[in-house]
């Protein structure tokens, strides 16, 4: 015969509750100790349902997300005198312009941090609740290209859509013909004002322009990116020139 405990765990699992059914007899244990009231046992019950609810969410959205490896931004070299200081990074960590579909800009030459700013303010709003992805220009290109070939990849394009936040990293680093440029702008044009771009670019506008080859398409894909927009220009020497390694010893 099955024991109380036995089916309450098992009533748990059935109803998918996956917290209470981890920590209900620990959860018992400890009100037993301290003598909790019945509210107060229900409220550490139900609070520990909602907060694995909230890790297994998280643990999804940040697999989904496809983050850099490095992307903390508590990592990060404040005394590098790069364009952009201490309280204004603190300032975008905050989120807040999420909330105004507001778009970030970085731009600067290779080195200069950009990957890591946009990845880790893509980690930040995560860790807030938001629908945040990053996605390199070269994956979101053949991201297009596959859309209408294969169901992953239209599964993966109607996930994007729904983005409440999408990091495009190295924007125009390479050319693009006029059906990836058609195909870039209407992206970008069907989440213009419903969600936020941070965008990094080592790339003048000018350079868009040759880049895309029509000038008509770059002006437009610019001006839904720049509309709400805060540009944040770095400069100064290449992080990973100045901190990298040898395998020769040092003398």
């Amino acid at each position: 015969m099955e024991s109380k405990s036995q089916i309450i765990t098992e009533y748990a699992s059935r109803l998918n509750l996956g917290g209470i059914k981890e920590h209900w007899d620990e959860l018992v244990r400890l009100a037993a100790e301290d003598k909790a009231s019945y509210v107060d046992f229900c409220f550490k019950l139900l609070k520990s349902e909602i907060d694995h609810r909230d890790k297994r969410d998280l643990e999804r959205r940040l697999k989904a997300a496809k983050l850099p490896l490095i992307h903390e931004l508590d990592q990060y070299d404040l005394s590098s005198a790069n364009g952009l200081n201490e309280q204004q990074l603190n300032q975008l960590r905050e989120c807040l312009w999420l909330e105004q579909n507001f778009n970030l800009v970085l731009m600067g030459p290779s080195g200069t941090g950009k990957t890591f700013i946009a990845a880790g303010l893509c980690f930040d709003a995560l860790n807030k609740g938001y629908k945040a992805y990053f996605r390199t220009m070269e994956q979101l290109i053949d991201l297009l290209k596959m859309k209408d070939i294969t169901r992953s990849a239209q599964a993966e394009y109607k996930r994007l859509l729904k983005a409440q936040l999408l990091v495009i990293d190295d924007i125009m680093m390479f050319a693009l013909n006029k059906q990836q440029a058609v195909g870039l702008f209407n992206f970008v044009n069907h989440l213009h004002e419903k969600a936020s771009f941070i965008v990094t670019t080592n790339k003048s506008p000018e350079q868009w322009v040759k880049l895309l080859d029509d000038e008509v398409i770059a002006t437009a894909l610019l001006d839904r990116i720049l509309y709400h927009c805060e540009v944040v220009k770095l400069s100064g020497k290449s992080y990973r020139m100045k901190n990298r390694k040898t395998i020769f010893e040092e003398k």
